[in-house]
C-alpha cells in the first residue's frame, strides 16, 4: 500500500509540472514570445490542454467568472499539494502505525 502512496505523490508531482509548464507557455504565448503558427509549439499546447481541460472544467463551472483571468490553474495547485502535503502523510503515517483513518 505504501508504495501505491509513492506512485500517487509521483503522479501529483508530475501532474504539477505540467499545470505550471502549460501556464507558462500560455504567458509567452499571450506576450508574443512564442509563435503558435509553429505546429511544434500548437501540439505540445494542444497536448497540454488535453492533460489539464478534464481537471479545470468542474472547478470552472463553480468558480465566477474573472474574465481573462482563470484561477483554475492555482486552485488544482492548491489541491495538489494539500493532497501531496497533507492527505499522502496522514495515509502513510496510518498505514505505517496501523491506526485507523
Amino acid at each position: 500500500m505504501l508504495t501505491l502512496l509513492d506512485i500517487v505523490q509521483l503522479l501529483l508531482s508530475v501532474l504539477m509540472w505540467i499545470i505550471i509548464i502549460q501556464a507558462v507557455l500560455s504567458w509567452l504565448v499571450a506576450f508574443n514570445v512564442v509563435n503558435t503558427s509553429n505546429d511544434f509549439v500548437r501540439q505540445v499546447l494542444y497536448s497540454l490542454s488535453r492533460l489539464t481541460e478534464p481537471l479545470y472544467r468542474p472547478i470552472r463551472r463553480v468558480m465566477p467568472d474573472f474574465g481573462a483571468l482563470d484561477f483554475s490553474p492555482l486552485v488544482v495547485l492548491l489541491l495538489i499539494q494539500i493532497i501531496s502535503g497533507i492527505v499522502i502523510p496522514h495515509l502513510r503515517a496510518a498505514l505505517v502505525i496501523g491506526a485507523p483513518l
